[in-house]
């Protein structure tokens, strides 16, 4: 009987629609990729696919407990949806430090505002106020505040000074958020991760329009800075858990820091990244899925952490 890959997915067209006819045209009857198609859920039955690729639960909370079910049920769920539901950004920076990447120094930040439900007495753990020089002197500005729960570049600051710090921080509302420093940087990387082996860099601009961050007919990359960053990214993944992911790293005097790196939905669609990487991710995802369907794997609720680099 063919193994089934079901593709759960929101608004994108192009990717999902590609690599189902990849997988279909590759596999040659042995595996059939298909849009997931769900109802209600139901404990007492069994959704009919061996494999998921998700694409959309880290916006729709239904979908995230969908796949919770399907892999409790025995499929294997790209990428790993316990994982997926604990961890934060700043959580990342500790696993990347203990599997010996470059984090910039990083400090999380109380809520600004109660979160809904709360009140003042909800905190009685939390000194206040805060240490905000020690904090300061930590760091160094410039300082990026970011959520410690969010991508798309939403709600980021950069703050050169204790009252651009402080209005930024008056913005965030309830948001719980991460303060780290600035990595003047002179290159900077985007990079795709499949299987926790497979890493293709690309050079990024994270400053220019969103249409063309993504740098064509970049200069080849230094050999040294590319077996660090090709290690790195391996490194992250595997520690996380996460079999589909991007990678940024900026480099600062030679050291690739890595900023971003727990992105399971990232980007894939040729506007944007251009059609030299749309056919990369196109091509690996297919050879990755087609392989893990047919290689029946243990349940893991994490990567190797809280292994340590040597």
């Amino acid at each position: 009987m063919a193994k089934r890959i079901g593709l759960l997915y929101g608004m994108e067209r192009e990717f999902p629609g590609a690599l189902a006819q990849e997988i279909n045209r590759r596999s040659k009857g042995e595996v059939v990729c298909e849009p997931l198609v769900v109802g209600a859920l139901r404990i007492d039955r069994k959704l009919p696919y061996d494999l998921i690729l998700d694409r959309i639960s880290h916006e729709v909370p239904f979908y995230r407990t969908l796949l919770k079910q399907a892999a409790d049920q025995g499929a294997h769920v790209v990428n790993n949806p316990y994982w997926f539901s604990a961890d934060d950004k700043y959580f990342g920076t500790i696993v990347a430090d203990q599997a010996g990447v470059a984090v910039p120094r990083t400090v999380l930040l109380p809520h600004k505002s109660h979160p809904p439900g709360t009140e003042g007495t909800s905190f009685s753990n939390l000194r206040f106020p805060l240490e905000w020089e020690e904090v300061f002197d930590y760091l160094k500005f410039p300082i990026y505040l970011k959520p410690a729960y969010g991508g798309g570049w939403k709600n980021v600051y950069r703050c050169a000074n204790p009252d651009e710090f402080f209005h930024s921080y008056e913005q965030t509302g309830d948001l719980c958020m991460m303060a780290q420093e600035e990595i003047v940087f002179e290159e900077y990387y985007r990079c795709y991760v499949l299987g926790r082996e497979h890493v293709h860099l690309m050079r990024y601009d994270p400053k220019a329009p969103f249409h063309e961050r993504y740098v064509r007919n970049a200069p080849p990359i230094e050999k040294a800075l590319k077996t660090r960053m090709d290690r790195d990214c391996r490194a992250l993944c595997k520690a996380l858990g996460y079999d589909f992911n991007t990678v940024e790293l900026a480099v600062r005097d030679g050291i690739p820091y890595a900023i971003d790196f727990t992105n399971p939905c990232p980007d894939a669609a040729s506007p944007s990244v251009g059609e030299a990487n749309f056919q990369w991710i196109l091509d690996k995802s297919a050879d990755f899925l087609i392989r893990k369907v047919k290689e029946p794997r243990k349940l893991e609720m994490t990567g190797n952490w809280p292994e340590r680099a040597p």
